[in-house]
């Protein structure tokens, strides 16, 4: 049973949320709160395994909460996603870099937003299909080039070449396929680089790839 909190601040977006999820056998909703303090308090209560959050919240807004919750080791298994109507790359980026292990819109399909919690439970990261190709490509040229990073001189050439995948949005199967191994061995490189580059997730993955310059996106100078 994959045990999900609802945040938002409107009711009526808790309660539509709510209604996609009852039916499900495999999810129960455990709490909701209309802010990202509440949320805070009913994590630590309540440990969902997932939270659905928003972004725009009166007091503790989502990012905060989602960083906070990130920081907190007592939460240390519980996953974010982040609902939300805005999908400026800014958002993604700063969700990303909160902690959040994927990000909605909040007009996704039922069935889109079901599988999304179904891959955060189980340690995937996920982003919307409708932002993910320009986060790939342009979230992080909204910050300053980076300097050649040896955090990753820990990593073998495979895992490299593996984070390399993993920053293009590739699932384990993906990348298994692409490399020619087996799943299994695709998510034991991908647990290591986790482990050696102290990620909470994939989402982290993607992050650290890029802020090291290991993946390049379209630069705003112009250059590539």
């Amino acid at each position: 049973m994959i045990r999900v909190m609802l945040v938002d601040d409107q009711r009526l977006v808790r309660a539509g949320f709510a209604s996609i999820l009852g039916d499900e056998e495999d999810i129960e909703i455990v709490a909701e709160a209309g802010d990202g303090a509440e949320a805070l308090e009913l994590a630590r209560s309540k440990r969902p395994d997932v939270v659905l959050m928003d972004i725009r919240m009166p007091g503790l807004d989502g990012l905060e909460a989602t960083e906070r919750i990130g920081r907190d080791p007592k939460l240390d298994g519980v996953k974010v996603v982040i609902l939300t109507t805005f999908d400026e790359d800014d958002y993604v980026y700063r969700a990303l870099r909160a902690g959040a292990s994927g990000f909605l819109l909040k007009d996704t399909d039922p069935d889109e937003l079901l599988h999304a919690i179904r891959v955060v439970a189980v340690g995937e990261a996920l982003i919307s299909p409708k932002v993910t190709r320009r986060l790939i490509g342009e979230f992080a040229g909204r910050i300053a080039r980076p300097e050649p990073s040896s955090r990753l001189g820990a990593l073998t050439e495979r895992e490299t070449e593996v984070l390399k995948l993993v920053a293009t949005g590739l699932s384990n199967d993906e990348i298994a396929g692409t490399l020619f191994l087996s799943p299994a061995t695709a998510k034991t490189h991908v647990s290591r680089i986790m482990s050696k580059l102290s990620a909470r997730d994939r989402a982290q993955l993607v992050v650290t790839a890029y802020e090291a310059g290991l993946v390049r996106p379209t630069w705003t100078d112009g250059e590539s």
